[in-house]
């Protein structure tokens, strides 16, 4: 016997490219299995009007270190990603990619078994692994552990191949001070998504990277060599060069919306920017401190910071990036919901199952009010903690 189907409609669908009136997403079995003009939705089938918003598809982020009061680095278990995973997805970002931030061999060889047990659960959410390090320059270290900042090695590099053979998508930030093009070559041919973050490289340093295969940066202006006059450096790289697209902390604390919309305006394409919250063990918690490799975050004022002041990660969510986007830096509506949905699962080779709403794909979604407060969440068919009752036809 088929799965009974719902539906849900809004005042506009926002499909993964464009804002649509007048649809209808019909779910069954946990994935969509239509959408379809609302005159045409067969009548049998119960239909959720959510009124005045957005119904768009759930979030993609690229880069969440932690949730639920815990950091992946603390607790690299498949207990442990499926409390941050719940913890996103109840934010809105129904398809992540847990992140280690530079950590020893022995913890980074046990968070991608516990990323490859949580694939093959079913523990939803997490779509693959990203590896923050250690391979940086350290001098634009950040919040990441000196002591655990090294270059690559043959060692390292067969790890890796390993991963990527194990799992649906690795993502690795890298200085190209710490790698060799060879060494890039090979994991880009492998799979691994090779992003440039923390790093003091020149221009012509992240063009020769690209061209042997690097894809994307890590956290567009943090951690990473400024624009100049002179000397482009990262930013300039991660703005001029179309084969790369770019992480952006939208918080308004990491980059300044000003500085946001100039690199929005010019940004060469293909590359584009896209939506990462850099979350901590913060988000979906109300804890005020947590540590990270044994030292002590403090989390004040919208900020996370190391004793010293160092932004250590983020207290943000991609809902909340969204709309600073829109409200702050000015951007269209539709650039920005692109931003935090298709253009992220594209980088991340995820767009056959994240990022869009179409037919076959799980029925993760999100409904975003005029203002675009997160509402409701629905994570393969189910609601999430709704904010609110749904009326039902």
């Amino acid at each position: 016997m088929s799965q009974p189907a719902t539906a849900l409609t809004a005042a506009q669908v926002f499909d993964g490219e464009a804002l649509r009136a007048g649809q209808a997403v019909v779910m069954r079995g946990g994935f969509v299995a239509e959408v379809l003009p609302l005159v045409d939705l067969p009548p049998e089938i119960p239909l959720a009007d959510l009124g005045a918003g957005i119904l768009s598809p759930g979030f993609v982020d690229l880069q969440v270190n932690g949730g639920d009061g815990i950091m992946l680095n603390d607790d690299p278990s498949v207990v442990g990603l499926r409390r941050i995973a719940l913890a996103h997805a109840r934010l809105g970002a129904t398809s992540i990619l847990p992140t280690l931030i530079s950590d020893t061999p022995d913890k980074t060889r046990a968070a991608i078994e516990a990323v490859e047990r949580a694939v093959a659960e079913g523990v939803a959410g997490v779509a693959g692994l990203h590896l923050e390090g250690p391979h940086f320059a350290l001098s634009r270290k950040g919040a990441h552990d000196p002591a655990l900042i090294r270059a690559m090695n043959h060692d390292d590099l067969t790890l890796l191949l390993d991963t990527a053979s194990r799992l649906p998508v690795l993502k690795l930030t890298f200085a190209p001070e710490a790698v060799t093009l060879a060494q890039l070559r090979t994991l880009a041919d492998a799979g691994v998504i090779l992003c440039i973050g923390h790093s003091d490289a020149s221009f012509a340093q992240c063009q020769a990277a690209m061209e042997a295969g690097a894809t994307c940066v890590t956290h567009l202006f943090n951690a990473q060599s400024q624009l100049g006059s002179r000397e482009p450096g990262v930013v300039g790289g991660a703005l001029a060069l179309g084969g790369l697209s770019a992480g952006l902390i939208a918080d308004g604390i990491h980059v300044h919306p000003a500085t946001m919309k100039a690199a929005l305006q010019a940004k060469t394409g293909p590359g584009r920017v896209f939506l990462v919250s850099d979350a901590m063990a913060t988000a979906g918690s109300d804890i005020e401190h947590f540590q990270l490799n044994g030292r002590r975050i403090e989390r004040r004022d919208g900020r996370l910071t190391l004793e010293d002041g160092t932004l250590a990660g983020a207290d943000l969510d991609i809902a909340t990036a969204l709309r600073v986007v829109v409200d702050d830096v000015g951007l269209p509506l539709v650039e920005a919901l692109q931003m935090a949905t298709s253009v992220p699962a594209s980088v991340a080779g995820l767009s056959h199952t994240a990022g869009r709403i179409a037919n076959g794909r799980a029925a993760d979604l999100v409904f975003l009010t005029k203002d675009l407060s997160l509402e409701n969440v629905w994570h393969a068919g189910r609601i999430l903690s709704p904010r609110r009752s749904l009326p039902v036809q």
